[in-house]
């Protein structure tokens, strides 16, 4: 019987990086990715911070202020200027608009912002570190009650 587990061993380990660690790189190799106080400062100066985590990664961490939710799943949708499917904000200038997508961690945020300089977003890039990055630096966090003060039940 196959076992997952039993598949790689410690001493099996590859030393050669993954696939995935290999797109990662090349993905990135196309972007100028940005820290939390440059992110910052391109959001203060006409760019745009969009926030791509899940609903739950947001509720369980806060959001940044000012920034666009749009989720990862319809991310190029929402932001190609061809697309019907486009956010009613996005325009021509978006082509050549500081984008800069968060991530929780940073990852995920790299391989979306290479897919909409694909699509011809050139100013698209992503925050290095991701929303965590941005919550260590100490800048701007929403952190929303889900339940009320004092464990969330009534007397």
């Amino acid at each position: 019987m196959f076992r997952l587990a039993e598949t790689v061993r410690q001493t099996d380990r590859v030393t050669a990086p993954s696939r995935i660690d290999e797109m990662l790189a090349t993905a990135r190799d196309g972007l100028r990715r940005v820290g939390p106080g440059e992110a910052a400062a391109l959001a203060g100066d006409g760019g745009i911070l969009v926030d791509i985590r899940p609903a739950a990664q947001r509720a369980r961490d806060g959001e940044i202020p000012g920034a666009a939710i749009i989720e990862r799943n319809v991310l190029e949708w929402r932001l190609d200027p061809t697309s019907p499917a486009r956010l009613s904000a996005v325009d021509e200038s978006y082509y050549h608009r500081p984008l800069v997508i968060v991530c929780d961690e940073g990852y995920a945020s790299s391989f979306a912002a290479a897919s909409l300089q694909a699509l011809g977003l050139l100013g698209a890039t992503d925050l290095a570190g991701g929303f965590q990055a941005w919550a260590a630096a100490g800048l701007p966090v929403i952190v929303s009650q889900p339940f009320p003060p004092g464990g969330g039940s009534t007397p």
